[in-house]
């Protein structure tokens, strides 16, 4: 009997210690399962805590962002309208202005360019500037090229009338015309902003002087310090001033003047139709500040510009 127990349990005895094998297997599996979860779940809390904590900051900034922005959107927007035309320092220009515009709160920059059509230098232009805009053409007539003619007319009453057309009575707003062969600061923005109906202030650089500027006398414009007709009604520079947006809307037909029109009169031309001089608003430290000056880029020599073999390259300059 004991050899046939023997017999028996010898043959069992390997297929126990493998049942016993693979029970101790399954359960180190099943630890090391739990412990993974366990660790896992641990993770994806931490993330979860992260997520929620980068969406509160996140809701924080946006908070502060609308809050900023809510009161940006409550300053009175400004329209600056600028006339360009095609030259070799088109881009470099406009780029000067960009960067200045950029930085301005509650800015809208209506670009009117003297062609048949929108180019493909101002379009791609516009598109990267970052800045809400407007982006129209108009061609003035050749026969208003002549040296001595009034320039830009028809830039400046195509912009007019696109905020006639665009702009109610609902809208704040002041309108700025901004030539692109000036430099601005942005302190100018900030006191055009208040304008209630036309507001002045200094440009530098201008009429032959170092500045011309509007005379002030207990708060009110008196007379012109400038360097060119000063029996002008407003002996002022283009730069030199800005329109609430509404006395633009209130007097449809005010326009800059093409016909009888001469060079440096449009500013005196345009002024009469909607305001009077002791209406203005002086500006600036009561005209005694120059934060605008009409630098003009220097005309570049291109001299050296091949007329043949030009580079197999294009670039756009």
């Amino acid at each position: 009997m004991k050899s046939i127990f023997y017999t028996r349990f010898f043959i069992l005895l390997p297929w126990i210690l493998i049942v016993i094998i693979v029970i101790d297997i399954d359960t180190k599996r099943l630890s090391v399962r739990n412990t993974a979860s366990f660790y896992l779940s641990r993770l994806g809390n931490v993330q979860q805590q992260r997520q929620v904590v980068r969406t509160t900051r996140s809701s924080s900034s946006t908070t502060s962002s609308s809050s900023s922005g809510s009161n940006a959107t409550s300053l009175p927007v400004i329209y600056a309208i600028t006339p360009t035309y095609s030259r070799a320092v088109q881009k470099a220009e406009l780029t000067r202005l960009a960067n200045t515009f950029r930085q301005v709160p509650q800015f809208h920059w209506i670009v009117v360019e003297d062609s048949n059509s929108h180019t493909e230098l101002v379009s791609r232009f516009l598109a990267r500037s970052g800045l809400r805009y407007t982006h129209l053409n108009v061609f003035t007539p050749r026969r208003f090229k002549r040296t001595g003619m009034p320039r830009a007319t028809e830039q400046r009453n195509l912009a007019l009338g696109w905020l006639r057309g665009h702009r109610s009575v609902k809208d704040k707003g002041v309108v700025f015309f901004a030539d692109d062969d000036n430099t601005y600061s942005l302190a100018l923005f900030e006191e055009m902003r208040s304008t209630r109906r036309v507001s002045v202030w200094p440009v530098g650089l201008v009429g032959g002087r170092r500045y011309e500027r509007p005379l002030v006398e207990e708060g009110k414009v008196v007379g012109w310090y400038t360097g060119w007709k000063a029996d002008r009604p407003f002996a002022i520079d283009m730069a030199g001033f800005a329109v609430n947006l509404q006395v633009i809307l209130s007097n449809p037909r005010a326009l800059f003047k093409r016909r009888g029109a001469k060079p440096g009169m449009q500013e005196s031309d345009f002024l009469k139709q909607i305001t009077k001089v002791e209406d203005l608003e002086p500006k600036a430290k009561n005209c005694t500040q120059v934060l605008v000056w009409h630098t003009r880029t220097e005309k570049v020599n291109l001299g050296n510009e091949p007329k043949r073999q030009q580079d197999s390259v294009y670039i756009e300059v």
